[in-house]
């Protein structure tokens, strides 16, 4: 090959690499896409809510002890008893009590003569006195035995009064209509009353009435308040959601010191207990299950607004056509309509918002269609109408398109 022949095949070669790139990288082109999402301004809900973890309680629940010292000697319910007001729910051996019992009621008997002697000989001789027929040191005595035996008297009686409402602690009735949740002991067991009186049973009021008890964080606990709707659910029961309301925001607060598990250092967490009521007709809220709570620091039925990301649109380029027309107005928030290529602003007033969705109070009426926000797609590899200038000259056509070419030849 000589040299002009290897000239003309460089010259092909490097126009057949040149039409290619083309064909590759320049022959496909792509379109962006606009397209508007639009939504109608409607009458929904609006809330906003903070989240806790609390624990499901009932609303009464009172620990029945003892105050003497013994042996359970019967217990008369179990757990989950429905239990009557006044109800015998145990008894204690009675025995050591009543010897308690006589003896101070001998002891009584005894000073209570002592007394009804020394008091009709202390007026006998309190008459003598008078008169002068004692001396005054016999009368002093007189009157010293009979204020002795007056405070032995009364010493005795409360010892007798004592014994008597011992007596009575053995046997142990319930204070409250409720169900009996826990029993502490079992029939020959011995309880010792100190200075912490022991608990037996725990006896919980009407179940279908419940509360929740929730920690609060201080950042939050601001806007909690009292008669607030409540939401939440329980692991026992995961489909469920339970409603209920606040009934009281305790005032004191709570510290709990929490470490970072990857550092030394530690940070101080102040939570307020938060009680919330809630109804139970089916009991399957149970005493101590964990609840997360949803308490709703702002709630709204039924208000006009739109959506929040409607108040963010702004009709702007590269978004518009040709032959798209744009109408601004004054106004912090505003909403558009879009109809025959013409971009309107609308001023609204505003009011709450929970992030999704914003309250309008004032600026447009229900059912207005407004452009929500707007899309770019962008579509591959869109071919041109003339395919012929998406192609390298160099490159060969399909088998049919070359049959045509020959056919038009002839």
């Amino acid at each position: 090959m000589n040299n002009k022949q290897k000239l003309i095949a460089g010259v092909i070669a490097v126009a057949v690499i040149a039409g290619g790139g083309y064909w590759l990288f320049g022959g496909a082109k792509k379109k962006n896409l606009i397209t508007f999402s639009t939504t109608q301004v409607k009458k929904s809900d609006i809330s906003t809510s903070i989240t806790a973890t609390g624990n499901i309680e009932p609303v009464t629940e009172v620990e029945v002890g003892t105050q003497v010292s013994g042996i359970i000697d019967k217990i008369y319910v179990d757990y989950n008893s429905v239990v009557k007001e006044g109800q015998l729910i145990a008894e204690m051996d009675k025995v050591p009590l009543q010897n308690e019992l006589e003896s101070a009621k001998g002891t009584y008997d005894g000073a209570k003569a002592e007394f009804e002697y020394q008091e009709r000989n202390y007026k006998r001789n309190q008459q003598l006195h008078e008169k002068g027929l004692i001396s005054d040191t016999e009368y002093e005595e007189n009157l010293y035995n009979y204020q002795r035996a007056k405070s032995s008297l009364e010493s005795s009686r409360a010892a007798y009064n004592n014994a008597q409402r011992n007596l009575s602690y053995a046997i142990i009735t319930s204070p409250i209509n409720g169900v009996v949740t826990s029993r502490d002991v079992e029939e020959g067991q011995t309880v010792a009353s100190g200075f912490e009186t022991p608990t037996l049973f725990t006896i919980a009021a009407d179940l279908t009435k419940m509360q929740v008890v929730v920690d609060v964080d201080e950042a939050d606990i601001g806007g909690v308040k009292e008669g607030q709707r409540v939401t939440f659910t329980v692991d026992a029961y995961p489909e469920d959601t339970f409603e209920g309301r606040v009934t009281q925001v305790r005032l004191g607060s709570s510290k709990s010191s929490s470490t970072s598990s990857t550092s030394t250092s530690s940070e101080t967490v102040v939570t307020y207990e938060v009680v919330i009521s809630a109804d139970n007709p089916d009991l399957k809220l149970k005493p101590r299950l964990t609840a997360n709570v949803n308490i709703y620091t702002l709630d709204k039925k039924g208000v006009l607004c739109v959506p929040s990301k409607a108040l963010r649109f702004i009709p702007e380029q590269p978004m518009l056509g040709s032959d798209d027309v744009v109408e601004d107005c004054e106004g912090e928030h505003k909403v558009w309509t879009y109809e025959n290529h013409v971009f309107k602003a609308h001023p609204v007033t505003i009011g709450l918002s929970d992030g999704i969705n914003t309250e309008i109070l004032g600026g447009v009426e229900e059912g207005l269609t407004i452009v929500s926000e707007a899309e770019t797609n962008m579509s591959a590899n869109v071919e041109e109408s003339s395919s012929q200038s998406e192609r390298s000259p160099f490159m060969p056509g399909p088998p049919d398109r070359d049959k045509n070419k020959k056919n038009d030849k002839k």
